[in-house]
C-alpha cells in the first residue's frame, strides 16, 4: 500500500448503511487529495497551544483584542458566504471560531469549508465577543492536524444505545459531554482519597497483580501460566495480604490504590475488573477505619459536588459524619424479628432460619445462616450511610475476633442505600488462628467452594514474625464514582468495561 492509497471503508451499522459509507467514501477521498496536494494532515506532531477553551472564556477580559494558539474538534460548521462560524471542542469544553475570507485568505478559506465535522484543527487568532455575547476567536491562521475518516454519531441523532456507548468510549466522550465530566469526577474522586490518607501519614506502595495463591479474600480468581516458571499464576484478587506483609516490614500506615479481578458474574454493580483502595494502620482498630471511611466519603462528595448532601437515582443521602452504626444481628432482628445471637447452637439457628424460608440450611452453622439471612432481608433496607457491624466468624477468616462475644469479629461494611462500598475490619494478627481459619477454608475449597480461601503459607510466616494491632479496610472505588455522579451502572464510570466479542 503506499501513501496515498485509503482502503475501502468496512461496512457501518447505521440508520443508513448506504448514505453511512457514502459520507466515509467522500471523508477518505478528501485525505486522497490532500495528500496529493502535499497536505498530509498526519504528518503534523505538534501544535503549540496557549490556551484552553475554559481558559479563554474565564480570562476574557484580560485576553479581549490579544492573539491566542487553541486547538480542538470541529464540531460544527456555519458557512455563510465569505465568514463562517464554528464550534471546537477540547479538553475543557466547546469555544466558538470565526473565520473570514479576507483574512485567512481565499486558499485557507475553502481549504475550511470542505473540512468535516470530526476533523481536528488548530488556529491562532484574536478574542473577542460576537453580538450575542459569546467568546469566539477570530482565526488568522487555520491548521487541519487530524483527518477524521467516519463520521460522528452526531449526525445520526447522537450515540444513545448503551452497549455502542461502552464499546466506543471514545466516540461516546466526543458527543456526549457529561460522560467527560463522569471521567473528570472519578479522577477527581482518587485524587481525594490520597489527599485524605497522605494527609494521615500513610505510604502508597504497589504489590503483585499476579500471585503465586489468589489470596485476601473469598472469591473465583483467573487463571493464567508462567511459561518460564512452568506454573498456573492467578491475577489478584485483593491486595490485603501483600499490604499486611508490609506493615510486618515496619511500614505502619499503607495503602494501594489499583486494579483487582475476579471471574465472577456481571451486572450494574459488578465488573471483572475493578478498582479498590486497600489500607491499612497499626495500633489502629475498626472503629479508626470507620472514621476514615467517613472522612473519604465526605470529603470525596465536597470535592466532586461541592457538598456532602448526594442524590442518587431519585433519593437522597447525608454523608456528613457520623453515621450509624448497627450490628448485623440487629439488622437482621429489625427487619425479620429474628434473633439468631439469642440460638444456643447450630440446631436453633438452622430451625429458625427455616422459619424465615432459607432453605438448604442444615449444612450450615449460625454464623453462615445469619449472613444469608442479611443478605435476603436486611441489606436492601439500608439506606444509611450505616455502618454493618460485628460479622460472623464463619464468613470472617482475615477479622479479629470480639473479646466479648467470640462468635462474632470486629468487622464492619458500609451502606448507602442499600448497597456495600466497603469492608473493613480490627485484623486478626494471632498466626495461631489464622492457620486454623485457613484450615477451615481450605476445607471449605475441598468440599467444592471455589471461593473459600487458598492456604496461604508465607503470610502465616509473616505472621509468625509479628504483625501489631492493626485496621484495615478495602474501598469500592467504582461504587463511590457511581454515588457521587448518580450513574446507575458500574459501566457507566469505567472507561472501558469488559464486554462479550460481537460474534
Amino acid at each position: 500500500m503506499d501513501d496515498h492509497t485509503v482502503p475501502a471503508p468496512e461496512q457501518t451499522a447505521g440508520p443508513s448503511g448506504e448514505e453511512y459509507n457514502e459520507i466515509v467514501r467522500i471523508r477518505r477521498d478528501k485525505l486522497v487529495s490532500l495528500r496529493e496536494a502535499g497536505k498530509d494532515p498526519f504528518l503534523y506532531t505538534r501544535f503549540v497551544t496557549t490556551h484552553t477553551s475554559a481558559e479563554v472564556a474565564a480570562d476574557y477580559d484580560a485576553l479581549a483584542g490579544k492573539t491566542v494558539s487553541v486547538a480542538g474538534r470541529l464540531m460544527s460548521k456555519r458557512i455563510m458566504g465569505k465568514a463562517s462560524f464554528a464550534h471546537i471542542l477540547d479538553g475543557a469544553g466547546q469555544l466558538q471560531i470565526y473565520l473570514k475570507r479576507d483574512v485567512l485568505g481565499e486558499e485557507a478559506y475553502q481549504g475550511f469549508k470542505s473540512m468535516d465535522i470530526g476533523d481536528i484543527v488548530g488556529l491562532c487568532g484574536t478574542v473577542f465577543k460576537t453580538k450575542t455575547g459569546e467568546v469566539t476567536v477570530e482565526a488568522s491562521e487555520l491548521t487541519l492536524l487530524s483527518k477524521s475518516l467516519l463520521p460522528l454519531p452526531e449526525k445520526f441523532h447522537g450515540l444513545k444505545d448503551p452497549d455502542l456507548r461502552y464499546r466506543q468510549r471514545e466516540v461516546d466522550m466526543i458527543v456526549n459531554p457529561e460522560v467527560r465530566d463522569t471521567f473528570k469526577k472519578r479522577s477527581a474522586i482518587i485524587r481525594e482519597i490520597r489527599r485524605v490518607l497522605d494527609n494521615r501519614g500513610y505510604f502508597e506502595v504497589e504489590t503483585p497483580v499476579l500471585n503465586t495463591i489468589p489470596g485476601g479474600a473469598n472469591a473465583r480468581p483467573f487463571i493464567t501460566h508462567h511459561n518460564t516458571l512452568d506454573i498456573d499464576m492467578y491475577l489478584r484478587i485483593a491486595t490485603e495480604l501483600y499490604l499486611k506483609r508490609c506493615v510486618v516490614g515496619g511500614l505502619e500506615r499503607v495503602y494501594e490504590i489499583g486494579r483487582i479481578f475476579r471471574n465472577e458474574g456481571m451486572d450494574v454493580k459488578h465488573n471483572p475488573e475493578f478498582t479498590t483502595v486497600e489500607l491499612y494502620e497499626a495500633y489502629a482498630d475498626y472503629n479508626v477505619m470507620m472514621d476514615i471511611f467517613e472522612e473519604v466519603a465526605s470529603s470525596c462528595a465536597k470535592a466532586v459536588t461541592g457538598g456532602t448532601v448526594v442524590s442518587y437515582q431519585g433519593e437522597t443521602f447525608d454523608l456528613t459524619p457520623p453515621y450509624a452504626r448497627i450490628t448485623m444481628n440487629d439488622a437482621v432482628k429489625n427487619a425479620t424479628g429474628a434473633d439468631f445471637a439469642a440460638c444456643k447452637n447450630d440446631d436453633e439457628a438452622r430451625a429458625l432460619a427455616r422459619s424465615l424460608g432459607l432453605t438448604d440450611v442444615d449444612k450450615y452453622t449460625m454464623g453462615k445462616l445469619l449472613s444469608l439471612a442479611f443478605d435476603a432481608f436486611a441489606e436492601h433496607t439500608l439506606k444509611g450511610p450505616a455502618f454493618i457491624t460485628e460479622h460472623p466468624v464463619e464468613i470472617s477468616p482475615l477479622s479479629k475476633k470480639k473479646k466479648s462475644d467470640p462468635r462474632f469479629t470486629e468487622r464492619f461494611e458500609a451502606f448507602i442505600g442499600g448497597c456495600e462500598y466497603c469492608n473493613a475490619f480490627s485484623e486478626l494478627n494471632d498466626p495461631v488462628d489464622q492457620r486454623a481459619r485457613f484450615k477451615a477454608q481450605a476445607a471449605l475449597r475441598a468440599n467444592g467452594d471455589d471461593e473459600a480461601m487458598f492456604f496461604d503459607e508465607d503470610f502465616c510466616t509473616a505472621l509468625e514474625y509479628g504483625l501489631p494491632p492493626t485496621g484495615g479496610m478495602g474501598i469500592g472505588i467504582d461504587r463511590l464514582v457511581m454515588l457521587l455522579t448518580d450513574s446507575y451502572s458500574i459501566r457507566d464510570v469505567l472507561l472501558f468495561p469488559t464486554m462479550k466479542p460481537k460474534a
